[in-house]
């Protein structure tokens, strides 16, 4: 008997050290979040911005530019904070997918490092973002016409393997983090802070769908939460504060995504650069058409 009274205190407590610690981890990531939005809006949205506003004396065309330091810095900090937010998941998570993401996450970013930066020094030199390779004024008369096909080499690297290899990777690792925000705790909800985030959070993701051009694959990754939410709910699991903050940025993207669409749904020009079913105009194509001119 006497044995037993001594084991039930470090039970307790192991218990309570347990709780103590789901408690901690499904507490609503504020920094994280944050970090997130700071880096995002200034190292990747406001990446071409600092190109054009800065002094092409100060960055010479055959030095980086402004905007691939902020580019530099974007892909050593986002994979860090990537980690970070997976330590912090309330459930382990598989390694090995998660570093393989990283990997690839990295290699992807650094190749769209090389092609955005040589792209933008071709719109200096004139480049109409609007408008095809082959169509644009300063390289459809290109000689010898060999020329041409090694710029549309170029625009495959940035536009469609650099950005495949940067953007899936991302929003598997924030999947493989959503499917483990969800708890039993029907009250926990979303704090304050976590709604003055959202705003921000989700416009920037409009941003990123829209310019990386990866509608179907935030598409994919929204069903894929939705489903995992259903199946959740009928085991009795709910979200916890960091998993709403995802659910719902992805909801408010869609319908800022949905809006964009039907605002440019009439414009020939920008229709005719993206010919295909699924109709997401980027808004640097809308910047150079209609408002670097005027």
């Amino acid at each position: 008997m006497a044995v037993k009274s001594l084991q039930r205190p470090e039970l307790l407590a192991g218990s309570e050290k347990t709780v103590s610690t789901a408690a901690a981890q499904s507490q609503f990531h504020t920094d994280l979040w944050l970090c997130f939005i700071v880096q995002n809006w200034i190292l990747d949205f406001g990446r071409p911005i600092a190109m054009i506003i800065m002094p092409l004396e100060w960055f010479p065309l055959n030095k980086p530019s402004v905007g691939d330091y902020f580019h530099m810095a974007y892909n050593v900090i986002t994979p860090f904070l990537l980690l970070k937010l997976i330590e912090r998941s309330p459930t382990a998570l598989p390694r090995s997918a998660v570093y393989l993401c990283i990997i690839t996450f990295v290699m992807g970013a650094s190749i769209h490092l090389v092609g955005d930066s040589i792209n933008h020094r071709l719109i200096l030199s004139g480049y109409q973002l609007h408008l095809s390779v082959r169509e644009n004024p300063i390289i459809k008369d290109l000689k010898p016409a060999s020329l041409i096909d090694s710029f549309e080499l170029l625009y495959y690297y940035d536009e469609h393997l650099g950005h495949s290899m940067w953007y899936v990777p991302f929003f598997l690792i924030l999947f493989l983090y959503f499917t483990g925000c969800f708890t039993q705790v029907k009250d926990e909800k979303m704090p304050y802070s976590g709604w003055l985030l959202l705003g921000p959070s989700a416009v920037y993701y409009w941003y990123l769908i829209t310019e990386g051009q990866i509608f179907v694959l935030y598409v994919f990754t929204f069903f894929a939460m939705v489903a995992t939410v259903m199946r959740q709910r009928r085991m009795g699991f709910v979200l916890d504060s960091n998993g709403r903050f995802l659910f719902y940025n992805f909801i408010i993207t869609l319908g800022l995504v949905l809006v964009w669409v039907a605002y440019l749904w009439n414009d020939k020009v920008l229709r005719k650069k993206y010919p295909g079913i699924i109709y997401v105009p980027e808004p640097w194509s809308f910047y150079t058409l209609h408002i670097k001119g005027s």
